[in-house]
């Protein structure tokens, strides 16, 4: 399901969210790490035949210093398997999340969502999450430079 989830979102924005060659390694340590900390949330559903259908992994983050909300809950990563899509998993795996947020006394949860993931939006704005900030990239190697119709 990593590998997956790494490779969709390759495909959608390379310079954004192209993985490093030891991705697997990566997550091999990291997902540890959150499931053990009470301070993560790492969910996991599954079929009767005990096939993993979707996960979900999250933690609590430190906001900077000059804003009113002082810790807020991220989502990293939810996956749903294809075959199993479309019957709620990603929408319970984001309830639980937000119910687990919620036990640790925080306000306030974000994420990240590739533009070109539609269904996602939906998904998330079903549960009660907004488009707050535009997330704007540039690659320095490949352009950069400031034209006069982008004056304020």
């Amino acid at each position: 399901m990593i590998a997956a989830l790494a490779a969709k979102h390759d495909a959608w924005d390379h310079d954004r969210y192209g993985p490093l060659d030891d991705l697997m390694d990566r997550y091999q340590a990291w997902l540890p790490v959150r499931a053990a900390d009470p301070r993560s949330v790492f969910l996991v559903a599954g079929h009767d035949d005990r096939r993993l259908s979707g996960f979900l992994v999250g933690e609590a983050m430190a906001n900077i210093p000059i804003y009113a909300v002082r810790e807020y809950g991220f989502i990293h990563d939810l996956w749903v398997d294809p075959k199993s899509r479309g019957q709620g998993i990603g929408r319970s795996l984001t309830r639980a999340a937000l119910d687990r947020f919620r036990g640790m006394g925080i306000e306030q949860v974000r994420l990240e969502t590739a533009l070109a993931n539609d269904a996602a939006r939906r998904l998330f704005g079903a549960c009660g999450f907004r488009i707050a900030t535009i997330d704007m990239l540039v690659t320095l190697g490949n352009s950069g430079s400031c034209t006069p119709e982008g004056d304020i």
